[in-house]
């Protein structure tokens, strides 16, 4: 496959300015490139921790996350088996690249790191959407560092972001069917609460639900209720004497 002349005049763009910056602003890509990838690892440890005290679906969506990420990387594998476009640090002349190029049959289109960036990004916001704003830039981020350290055409790297968000929401939200009943399941087994979590919102709701007679005693109490019915004197039982309404009641 050969490579649009737009990208490769991006290509050459973008590296010939990183090539110019400071020397510490290459270590900080060189190792930003891959960092991001255990910055997304850590955000699944948290998103499942934060599932154990959710619903099943919320666990089932934790769970379902990795196993997401891996089928938009098998997507992004499979495709630069058939497509093999070489990489624009071996492809165009003069290349300024920051990190070293990888190997021959290594290729470019589309972008492994995109694709998997770009599918973490994606399952964090379907399980947990308040990290959007944090993840999906992180994830264009550590997208064009690939162009920025001068391994990946922008095209590429366009094209594995494009991959990532699409497929692994999708196998998310069907694998998330499967694991709901088995993660609702398993929490009430002895051992598995750690791992999976524990019904507490359904317990709490069984626990807190009022009781009818409850509810009533708290609505006479309660200020400007209606009063409490009068008790005639005859129905209470007379302790000292050991009567009443019922007969004797048996001595002590």
């Amino acid at each position: 496959m050969q490579a649009p002349g737009f990208s490769a005049d991006w290509y050459r763009e973008i590296t010939e300015f990183a090539d110019g910056l400071p020397s510490w602003v290459h270590a900080v890509a060189e190792i930003g490139t891959d960092a991001g990838l255990l910055l997304f690892a850590a955000l699944f440890v948290a998103g499942w921790w934060r599932a154990r005290g959710g619903t099943g679906r919320a666990m089932g969506l934790a769970l379902a996350a990795p196993f997401a990420v891996i089928a938009a990387y098998l997507a992004s594998e499979v495709s630069k088996t058939f497509l093999e476009e070489e990489r624009p640090c071996r492809a165009v002349a003069d290349a300024a690249n920051i990190v070293a190029c990888p190997a021959p049959g290594d290729w470019s289109f589309p972008s492994n790191h995109a694709t998997i960036a770009a599918a973490s990004a994606a399952v964090i916001v379907v399980a947990w959407r308040a990290m959007a704003p944090v993840v999906l830039p992180l994830a264009a981020l550590m997208a064009f560092s690939r162009v920025f350290v001068g391994v990946h055409y922008p095209h590429d790297v366009a094209a594995g972001f494009l991959v990532g968000v699409t497929v692994a929401p999708v196998v998310a939200l069907l694998l998330v069917r499967l694991l709901t009943p088995a993660v609702e399941s398993l929490r009430v087994r002895r051992g598995a609460a750690f791992l999976l979590g524990s019904p507490v919102a359904a317990a709490l709701d069984r626990v807190v639900a009022p009781v009818p007679e409850a509810a009533g005693l708290a609505g006479l109490a309660a200020p400007g209720g209606p009063a409490a019915p009068a008790v005639a004197p005859e129905t209470l039982p007379d302790v000292m004497s050991g009567t009443g309404r019922h007969g004797h009641y048996p001595p002590a």
